[in-house]
């Protein structure tokens, strides 16, 4: 049997109940707005859900999510919680004596944390959960359009928007369902995947984990979850996710470029950061990758994209075409215009190593004169743990400018810890030329007071800097034109 065009394992052929449980319940989202509460209110208004939600702030999510037939609460208080409301479902930024939760409990109202409700919907597909410190974004967003280009139509969730897949998640009739499987307070213990993907391991979220010791022993309580009929994918040149994978009861694959690896990339070749590659299974070729999307950090991401979708039983002549057509997710190195010779583009990048690889295709792709970058830190926590990392992460930026850190999670008393001067000042340290603005509109006009033709400008942050890039837009367009 040519094992390059069947499933490595039997996962592709489980069966899923058709029924749909959610229909006419009443559910209240509490942080409906947030990238993955705004996915799970849109799953369960097409399941034909009740929904209702609340969110700090009125914005775009919101009001999209009003006009497809949600209620939406813009405060969060008591009387939020509808009368006949058979469930709650609260995001990980929603603290424990919020308002809304302290009603729910009181009237014995089912809770849920969001993972919770992510693995109670997953639990009647075959479950595909993309765990890993970066990429997760990237990955879940390109095997959902690669299976739903495939004609398997599949269910999704994806922590970003994807224009391709014409939102951040979406309800198919297919057996398969995609989801980010995110490590924070544990959250991915929830889900039960039966193909199951570390695409790297990382410190990070040590405001919840002791130290990396702890988040490699989450990662294998996240592997030991698959059945043993299922899979594990994992990036076979990152130690911590080897480490992870071995603790699995099912079938291990792992990728990479060393030969060791079950999946690996050979005949690697570059355009302007854009890798095009043979992908070889158990040495043998099975399909040629030309990434549409730039950076090595993507080659990875398709590797690991590709052996999902072997699993998931999409032919080996597809997978190639299908993952090269992939053009990326909202906030991933994203371009927002290139007018009067400056390039401003925005990107997610919140943690050191995001940073670094991300500056990197910024420079081989679109190779700038000069490469400014507006990095706006997330968690003072994040900040202080990884401090020298961070200041180590912009040498690719011939500029970084940093605002006040985007306060969120963290308890009052962690600001006092840590503040922008002092990542300013450590990058400074490391050679690099870095200032601090504290505010939005201060940023904006130090740069319209610089900026030239040959420049580029890159927004960062997992906060709302991406105002700064919207900003920067409209002004070089009222510059180009005139006004």
């Amino acid at each position: 049997m040519d094992t390059a065009n069947q499933p490595v394992s039997s996962v592709a052929t489980t069966q899923v109940p058709a029924a749909d449980k959610y229909a006419g319940m009443h559910v209240h989202l509490v942080g409906i707005g947030g990238s993955g509460m705004r996915a799970l209110a849109e799953m369960l208004l097409v399941r034909h859900a009740v929904v209702s939600g609340s969110d700090m702030a009125q914005s775009g999510t919101t009001e999209r999510l009003a006009e497809k037939g949600a209620v939406v609460s813009i405060g969060q208080r008591a009387q939020n919680i509808p009368d006949d409301c058979a469930m709650v479902i609260y995001s990980a930024a929603i603290h424990d004596q919020n308002p809304e939760l302290v009603e729910a409990r009181k009237r014995g109202v089912k809770v849920l944390k969001y993972s919770q409700m992510l693995g109670e919907l997953m639990s009647d597909h075959v479950g595909i959960a993309i765990a890993g410190t970066h990429g997760k974004s990237t990955t879940t967003a390109m095997a959902a359009f690669a299976l739903t280009q495939a004609g398997l139509d599949p269910s999704f969730v994806v922590g970003a928007t994807v224009e391709q897949l014409g939102g951040p998640s979406g309800v198919g009739a297919g057996r398969h369902f995609v989801a980010e499987a995110c490590e924070f307070d544990r959250s991915f213990l929830n889900l039960h995947a039966q193909i199951a993907v570390i695409l790297n391991i990382e410190e990070d979220h040590l405001d919840c984990y002791q130290d990396l010791a702890a988040i490699v022993e989450a990662f294998k309580a996240f592997t030991m979850l698959v059945k043993p009929d299922g899979v594990v994918i994992a990036n076979g040149e990152d130690r911590n996710a080897a480490a992870a994978a071995r603790s699995a009861a099912c079938e291990v694959q792992t990728f990479g470029l060393t030969e060791k690896c079950t999946w690996r990339a050979a005949n690697i070749t570059s355009d302007r950061g854009r890798y095009r590659f043979q992908v070889l299974l158990g040495g043998k070729k099975f399909c040629k990758i030309a990434m549409a999307i730039p950076g090595l950090h993507n080659l990875y991401n398709g590797l690991a994209a590709t052996a999902i979708l072997h699993n998931a039983g999409v032919p080996a002549e597809k997978i190639g075409e299908l993952i090269g057509h992939f053009t990326g997710a909202r906030r991933r190195m994203t371009l927002k215009a290139q007018l009067g010779g400056i390039t401003v583009l925005d990107d997610y990048a919140h943690h050191p190593t995001e940073i670094q690889v991300t500056l990197r295709a910024i420079r081989e792709y679109f190779q700038p004169g000069r490469l400014i970058c507006v990095f706006q830190p997330h968690q003072h926590s994040r900040t202080r743990f990884l401090l020298k990392d961070f200041a180590r992460s912009f040498a690719m930026a011939d500029e970084v400018i940093v605002p006040d850190i985007f306060f969120v999670r963290d308890s009052a008393m962690e600001k006092d810890h840590i503040s922008s001067r002092d990542l300013v000042a450590q990058i400074r340290l490391n050679g690099g030329s870095a200032m601090y603005l504290s505010r939005f509109d201060e940023i904006v006009q130090h740069l319209r007071g610089q900026l030239k033709p040959g420049d580029l400008v890159v927004t960062m942050g997992a906060g709302n800097i991406w105002e700064v890039a919207d900003e920067l837009v409209h002004w070089i367009g009222s510059a180009s034109q005139g006004k």
